[in-house]
C-alpha cells in the first residue's frame, strides 16, 4: 500500500510529571516553557530505570509521548482521513531484537478523563554480559500513569508489580509504589479485555536470528478499566494500605480505545508473573 501523512502533534505528557491540561497551554519550543518545566520539576525519565539510558539492556525502550493529540490528514491508498485532536502516542525501540516474550497496553483516551493516560509493558529482557555463565535474562514489567500533571510509576525497584496476561483477550496489571523517598505512595489496578470477535492484527517485529517476522498481535479495540488509590502506612499491620478516609484518586475510569499487544512466546497458557529485579 501507499501512505502519505501531514499532521501536527501537541504533546501533553512524556514520561514524568507534566503541565496538566487544566493549566495554561505550554509551547514546547520557547525558552519560557523550558524554564517553566525546570521550575515545576517537569523532568522526563528513562522508561525502564536510569540504567536504560545506557547501552546495557537489550532491547532498549523509551516512551517519548505517553499522552498527546494529533491533527491533520493521512492518505492511505487514495483515501484521505482527516482528524483533529486525535489520541497520539509515541515511543522508540532500538537494539538487535524485541524480547523473546512480551506484552504491552496503552490508552490515553478515557471517557470523562481527558487528562489521563496509562502505559503498561513487560517482558523477558536480556541481561548485560549474557554471554557469561549464569542467568542471562530477567522478567520485568511496569505501569506508568499520567494524571492531572502527576506521573505515577509502578516498577519493581520502588514497590511491587505483577501481571496476568492471557494468550489473547485479557490483560491484568496490579502494583504498588511504596518508596518512602517518593512524593507519595499509591496502588493501581488496570484490566483490559477484547471482545470475542476481536482477533487482533498480526504485525512484524525484529527477531534475533530471523530478522522481521510476524511475531506479535495487536488491537486498538481493547476495553479497559483503571483505578488508582493513595496509600498510607498502617502501624498495626506494618504495611501500606489504601487510605480508608479518602476516595480513590481514579475510580474505575473506562475506555473502549485501549491498544493491547502480545508478542513472542510461547503462549501456551496465562502468563502470571510477579516482577523482580535480577
Amino acid at each position: 500500500g501507499c501512505a502519505e501523512y501531514d499532521f501536527k502533534i501537541r504533546p501533553v505528557a512524556g514520561w514524568g510529571n507534566y503541565p496538566p491540561l487544566s493549566s495554561s497551554p505550554v509551547c514546547y519550543n520557547d525558552t519560557f516553557a523550558v524554564e517553566t518545566c525546570r521550575e515545576n520539576n517537569y523532568r522526563q525519565h528513562s522508561t525502564a530505570g536510569w540504567l536504560a539510558s545506557f547501552p546495557v539492556f537489550e532491547p532498549h525502550w523509551q516512551i517519548t509521548m505517553a499522552h498527546a493529540r494529533a491533527s491533520g490528514t493521512i492518505n492511505w491508498n487514495g483515501t484521505v482521513y482527516e482528524f483533529e485532536d486525535a489520541p497520539f502516542y509515541g515511543e522508540k525501540n532500538w537494539g538487535g531484537a524485541f524480547p523473546t516474550k512480551w506484552y504491552w497496553a496503552q490508552c490515553n483516551s478515557f471517557d470523562d478523563h481527558p487528562d489521563l493516560a496509562f502505559t503498561a509493558g513487560g517482558g523477558i529482557r536480556q541481561l548485560p554480559f549474557s554471554f557469561l555463565p549464569g542467568k542471562q535474562t530477567e522478567t520485568l514489567g511496569l505501569i506508568g500513569i499520567h494524571y492531572k500533571g502527576r506521573f505515577y510509576e509502578i516498577v519493581p525497584w520502588t514497590g511491587e508489580m505483577s501481571w496476568e496476561v492471557w494468550p489473547w483477550g485479557r490483560w491484568e496489571f496490579r502494583g504498588r509504589c511504596t518508596d518512602e523517598k517518593g512524593e507519595s505512595q499509591f496502588e493501581a489496578e488496570v484490566v483490559a479485555v477484547t471482545d470475542e470477535n476481536v482477533s487482533g492484527v498480526l504485525l512484524r517485529a525484529p527477531t534475533k536470528d530471523e530478522g522481521m517476522q510476524y511475531f506479535c498481535r495487536d488491537s486498538g479495540f481493547g476495553r479497559v478499566v483503571l483505578s488508582l488509590w493513595e496509600l498510607e502506612y498502617d502501624n498495626d499491620l506494618g504495611d501500606y494500605v489504601r487510605s480508608p478516609d479518602k476516595e480513590p484518586l481514579i475510580d474505575r475510569a473506562h475506555s473502549g480505545q485501549c491498544t493491547v499487544e502480545v508478542g513472542g512466546g510461547p503462549w501456551w497458557d496465562v502468563w502470571r508473573v510477579k516482577s523482580k529485579m535480577s
